[in-house]
């Protein structure tokens, strides 16, 4: 049913309008004021399109569609459900967060970078709500050039434009199997309903969830959209953009790459829903090649020095457990899956920005330039030592629910795999604690240390609302956990049917070799 007041097309479009109304500014502080007032304006949007969203109903809601290119049967069709609502939100308030972040470290261009940030929100805000595929590959591909720009031309590094290119790059080569995949969806509907082409093309997701894939062809259409996806999510071997980008991206940017994991995102609400049967023939496949990024991750954040790349490597080994959790098909290990990315905007991206802080004030986030830093930045090491707690999974924490309930998930179908989650969770924690120690704690050994500035009042403000849900959440994950039951019941109960409809089909197959005669006879 489509609904009545276009919630999602508010959403999506409000950025893009304020980013082109940037280029009306006299000035880069009338110009921020306005990019911050545009980036609250959408947060208040974007919750009041998930408080209008009911949880207890299945299927997508504030649905819109208009035909598009109706030649190609391609339309402008947005929805969500349990799974994307809150991403909606929670993408509203990093950017949000990013741009306080940013405010007065942007010394050029000024105009320019708030109106790529507002872009990128919105483009993002398409991949979370579009349900027609070619629709997404749009808002897709459309997130390479503001990550583009906003690297080369404000990274922190020297080698900035190289880790801009190097980014690209590797987005574009996930986006061809993508693309790929998403034409062998629309060829296979028409040829299963009869029709013709491009006249009977289907690239509509409630469609596409309805009809049927022969076994050989969900293998490959499995294959190239789970390739499209685990390059931006990221998995190994294609993990390597990120480090990059964490040390040449200006910091506020590195929030975002960690905080939104729109690789992950597609692989829940494409990859597997699209090719189910092929998806539960291969998951032990995805399954291992989660624990490997979690572990891989892991042992690499052990060898850092520096925070930023730390966190980099931090947040491919937490991918690689989402990976995991996604694969062991249970709803505790898809509850905590999602609820895990969700956390990724709260403390990935605070972290980062935490560094970013650190970054700004002593011109560097390696180990040798920092020590004692608990002593003239109290309050930054409060706040810091509560999403670190996070982000290792301690009690009380937003951190806990998600990976216990991964876990959970994981002992049901891969018992083993559980064992190494348990061990990367303690590797984890003794990347960040080691961390913590020699960073924040001991005496101060640097004079530009000594002199450092605490946080200041907004940095203290932008900072508040993420902590704020890491104990709300951590304290009581069931006002968030009923947001996504209904939606990812739905999802699990389409593999099981798949399932069932498996272990049916063996039997028969069985039953008919039993009923031939010894002599081969019939």
């Amino acid at each position: 049913m489509i609904d009545s007041f276009p919630w999602l097309s508010l959403c999506l479009i409000w950025p893009l309008l304020g980013a082109l109304l940037l280029a009306f500014a006299k000035d880069s502080r009338l110009a921020k004021r306005g990019a911050l007032l545009v980036a609250l304006v959408e947060l208040l949007f974007t919750v009041a399109a998930a408080w209008v969203f009911d949880a207890e109903r299945g299927g997508f809601q504030l649905l819109e569609d208009h035909p598009w290119i109706p030649g190609l049967n391609i339309h402008y069709q947005l929805g969500v459900d349990g799974i994307s609502i809150l991403f909606l939100p929670m993408t509203a308030l990093l950017t949000l967060m990013a741009l306080l972040a940013s405010w007065n470290s942007v010394q050029y261009l000024n105009r320019f970078q708030l109106a790529l940030m507002l872009a990128l929100e919105s483009v993002t805000i398409g991949v979370f709500t579009a349900l027609d595929l070619v629709l997404f590959f749009l808002f897709w591909e459309l997130t390479l050039p503001p990550i583009f720009f906003l690297i080369g031309l404000w990274g922190i590094g020297a080698e900035r434009r190289h880790a801009a290119m190097k980014y690209t790059l590797y987005m574009l080569f996930g986006g061809v199997p993508l693309l790929f995949g998403i034409i062998l969806l629309a060829l296979n509907h028409a040829r299963y309903t009869g029709g013709a082409i491009p006249q009977d093309l289907a690239f509509s997701l409630p469609v596409l969830l309805n009809t049927p894939i022969a076994e050989p062809a969900q293998g490959l259409i499995l294959l190239l959209l789970v390739l499209g996806f685990v390059v931006k999510a990221p998995l190994l071997p294609f993990h390597t953009w990120l480090p990059t980008a964490a040390m040449e991206a200006p910091t506020f940017l590195s929030a975002l790459l960690v905080g939104l994991k729109l690789g992950v995102y597609g692989i829940i609400r494409f990859a597997i829903p699209l090719a189910p049967q092929a998806a539960l023939e291969h998951r032990w496949l995805l399954a291992i090649l989660g624990a490997v990024t979690l572990v891989y991750g892991a042992l690499i954040a052990l060898q850092q020095t520096n925070l930023r790349r730390l966190l980099a490597y931090s947040s491919i080994s937490h991918v690689g457990l989402v990976i995991v959790g996604i694969a062991s098909f249970t709803l505790q290990g898809l509850q905590g899956a999602v609820m895990q990315l969700l956390n990724f905007g709260i403390v990935a991206g605070s972290l980062m920005l935490v560094a970013g802080m650190i970054q700004q004030r002593l011109g560097s986030t390696d180990l040798v330039h920092l020590g004692g830093l608990a002593k003239p930045m109290p309050r930054l090491t409060v706040l810091f030592f509560v999403f670190a707690l996070s982000s290792i999974g301690v009690p009380g924490t937003n951190g806990f629910p998600a990976e216990l309930l991964m876990i959970l998930g994981v002992l049901q179908a891969y018992p083993a795999l559980a064992v190494v989650a348990l061990f990367g969770a303690v590797l984890g924690a003794a990347y960040v604690l080691g961390f913590v120690r020699r960073a924040f704690f001991g005496p101060v050994i640097h004079d530009s240390v000594a002199g450092t500035q605490d946080l200041r009042p907004r940095e203290l403000a932008l900072l508040a609302v993420p902590v704020l849900l890491v104990l709300m959440i951590g304290l009581y994950p069931q006002w968030l956990l009923c947001w996504q039951e209904t939606s990812l019941q739905s999802w699990c109960q389409r593999l099981n049917t798949v399932t069932q409809l498996i272990s049916e089909s063996q039997q028969t197959h069985r039953a008919a070799i039993l009923s031939v005669p010894a002599d081969g006879s019939i």
